[in-house]
């Protein structure tokens, strides 16, 4: 079994477990590590890819919404497979304020620490973690291909958590 199987095969982390750190570059080529951002909540959405249609009306969807986030001290951690060039070229075409992030080599090593990377299809599925201020998991949601996520659901975890 080649290691990228193996790691896919991890579960997907449950609700009050510690959120598995990692470092990935954005749409700019700057490193974001998820535990620089500790004493803020975030929002950690895996998506398949840049451009594709659920993809980006889930995406606008937060970006229309992100004074949802802002209210609750929450940074939007959006990753997808693809390349930073593709990001950078997909946030700038929708408008996106947020940080696209490149989990594309070693190709979806995030996705599969989360449990949500597809092998057979190289591409991520469609995973939300909320993560608090303490770097613990509070939500999760997993959802079969084609089938979006309710952005509301968001909102009301948030509002849950209180600010940090």
């Amino acid at each position: 079994m080649t290691p990228a199987l193996s790691v896919a095969a991890r579960p997907v982390p449950a609700v009050g477990e510690p959120a598995p750190d990692f470092e990935l570059v954005n749409q700019f080529g700057e490193p974001v590590r998820l535990s620089a951002l500790r004493g803020q909540n975030v929002v950690l959405v895996f998506y398949p890819f840049a451009f594709s249609g659920i993809c980006t009306g889930e995406l606008c969807e937060i970006r229309d919404n992100l004074a949802v986030f802002e209210d609750a001290r929450a940074t939007v951690l959006a990753v997808s497979v693809d390349s930073k060039f593709s990001l950078r070229a997909y946030a700038e075409k929708e408008a996106y304020s947020f940080d696209l992030l490149a989990d594309f080599w070693p190709h979806g090593a995030v996705a599969s620490t989360y449990g949500v990377f597809d092998p057979e299809s190289g591409m991520a599925k469609r995973g939300t973690f909320i993560i608090d201020a303490t770097g613990t998991i509070r939500y999760v949601v997993v959802n079969p291909r084609g089938q979006a996520r309710e952005l509301s659901e968001y909102g009301a975890v948030l509002a849950g958590l209180g600010r940090a």
